[in-house]
């Protein structure tokens, strides 16, 4: 088992903790529960895989998946009073989550054939799509479209990845820079609040004040 795998399987049961939580406070009965974490956590790889005709996907081709989503649901359920308050923990676990999951969206991408520019993209819907997904069916408006650089942080991992890559860099330090890239963004953006601009005015909106 790889760190890579290793890390992929912490961030699948981190995004399932999180879809858990989500679908509890919903008040979702326990097959509700599950269908929620389990989006949460490959719901952007399934989306990925069939965007780019991959098969099998993912999860299809590696029960561990499965087996760790039905994990994090049991470990919810048993210590949900314990959970929530750990915010920052759940926070890390979930920054490492996208971080490893945009790269491997990208190099998965990349090793099939397709177009940098498209690696990247799927690169960034592997990371935030299962969460997008989960936001939808639990009618709350998607965390990337309202605050905090999140989507946005993927991007630019995903295309540092490229970068290492073209110019031959060692693959686990092409892993541990693109890692460390995401979570510094993430960290940084969420200590000083930092957001995105909004187009609350056009040019003559602006010019009519």
């Amino acid at each position: 088992m790889t760190i890579l795998y290793t890390l992929d399987i912490i961030g699948t049961f981190a995004f399932a903790i999180s879809g858990a939580l989500v679908a509890s406070k919903k008040k979702f009965d326990i097959f509700g529960i599950i269908i929620i974490a389990f989006v949460t956590a490959v719901g952007g790889g399934i989306l990925r895989d069939v965007m780019i005709n991959y098969y099998p996907i993912n999860w299809i081709g590696d029960l561990n998946y499965v087996w760790t989503i039905l994990l994090a649901v049991v470990f919810t359920f048993l210590f949900k009073s314990k959970i929530e308050p750990l915010r920052k923990t759940m926070f890390l676990f979930d920054t490492i989550g996208i971080a490893v999951f945009t790269m491997l969206g990208t190099e998965k991408c990349l090793n099939f054939g397709l177009d940098p520019f498209v690696a990247v993209i799927m690169g960034v819907v592997s990371a935030v799509m299962g969460g997008v997904v989960r936001d939808v069916l639990t009618q709350k408006t998607p965390l990337i479209f309202k605050k905090e650089i999140y989507a946005l942080a993927c991007f630019i991992g995903s295309l540092v990845f490229l970068g290492l890559r073209k110019i031959g860099v060692p693959l686990n330090l092409q892993y541990t820079l693109t890692i460390t890239t995401i979570i510094i963004i993430r960290l940084v953006v969420v200590k000083y609040k930092l957001e995105l601009p909004k187009i609350e005015n056009d040019l003559f909106g602006l010019l009519k004040k």
